[in-house]
């Protein structure tokens, strides 16, 4: 009997440096501040953090906005985010020091460090 329509085998935490992906980064709205994450993690907006539908928790991840250049460092605490096209959710920090707040969406490439 199969489990699956896939033959990938699921990736050993330590086997996600180098990983890449594009799309879209948003970030969290206001109501989450102090909420708990899927890690059961605090979401606050100062902190260096971000939700991925699939990396593991403690992840550290690149992301470069793709328009300017600029990139940040985060740890994935969270999952989602549950939107086609969008592959990450950041905090409103890292958001802000990569793109501005206004603008909702940036296009992004991410690649795990660690």
């Amino acid at each position: 009997m199969l489990a699956g329509c896939s033959t990938a085998q699921p990736r050993a935490a330590g086997d996600w440096a180098g990983y890449k992906e594009s799309g879209q980064a948003s970030f969290y709205a206001d109501k989450h501040q102090n909420q708990r994450t899927a890690s059961g993690a605090l979401y606050r907006h100062d902190l260096s953090t971000a939700a991925h539908k699939k990396l593991p928790f403690g992840s550290v991840v690149k992301v470069t906005n793709t328009s300017n250049g600029k990139s940040v460092l985060v740890t994935i605490n969270d999952r989602g985010p549950f939107v086609r096209g969008r592959v990450i959710d950041l905090s409103k920090s890292a958001f802000s020091r990569i793109g501005n707040t206004a603008s909702g969406l940036l296009n992004v490439e991410i690649e795990v460090i660690r």
